[in-house]
């Protein structure tokens, strides 16, 4: 490493450290691109059919009930965007979509991920409708993959998409 690299690093790592100090908590995303970083690498590995780049997602989640997953998932620019052949279909991630576009049904899977799990106990919080109102909105998350019943009346999000679930809410926020 060059000495302006390894300055510019320290410099990082300094101003991290001050915001620390200052009562800041560092984030992920401080300017620390080392996702990214390890993104390109495996995109430089792959060759050619990676000259567009490619998207990254990735966390390690531990919910409150004590539940951990870890996950990741990656796919190359060409295969998301297609060519001026043959395009991909994204009407398929219409109904994912749709599912997570109303109040109740965010507020139910937050619930859910808290560990509030079966309709009983979602059924006695404020402002969530009517036991039939949530019977509706759990069978569209259900219809959509966003959760799963474990039966007696329990829901749980599915491991695979409790990760993706944060990703689409840390991309939608402002």
């Amino acid at each position: 490493m060059k000495l302006e690299e390894r300055v510019a690093e320290l410099e990082r790592r300094l101003a991290v450290l001050e915001r620390a100090a200052e009562g800041d908590r560092p984030g992920l995303d401080d300017g620390d691109f080392w996702a990214l970083d390890g993104l390109k690498e495996q995109l430089e590995q792959v060759g050619e059919a990676a000259a567009d780049g490619g998207v990254l997602f990735t966390g390690a989640v531990r919910l409150p009930a004590g539940e951990h997953y870890e996950w990741q998932y990656g796919a190359l620019t060409g295969g998301l965007l297609g060519t001026e052949e043959e395009r991909p279909d994204w009407a398929e991630a219409a109904e994912p979509l749709a599912a997570l576009g109303h109040p109740v049904r965010l507020r139910l899977l937050r619930e859910i991920l808290g560990g509030c799990r079966t309709a009983a106990e979602l059924a006695g919080l404020d402002d969530m409708g009517t036991t039939g109102q949530i019977y509706h909105h759990l069978r569209l998350l259900t219809g959509a993959g966003w959760l799963h019943t474990t039966g007696r009346g329990r829901y749980e999000v599915p491991g695979s998409r409790v990760v993706p679930l944060l990703v689409v809410l840390t991309a939608a926020r402002p």
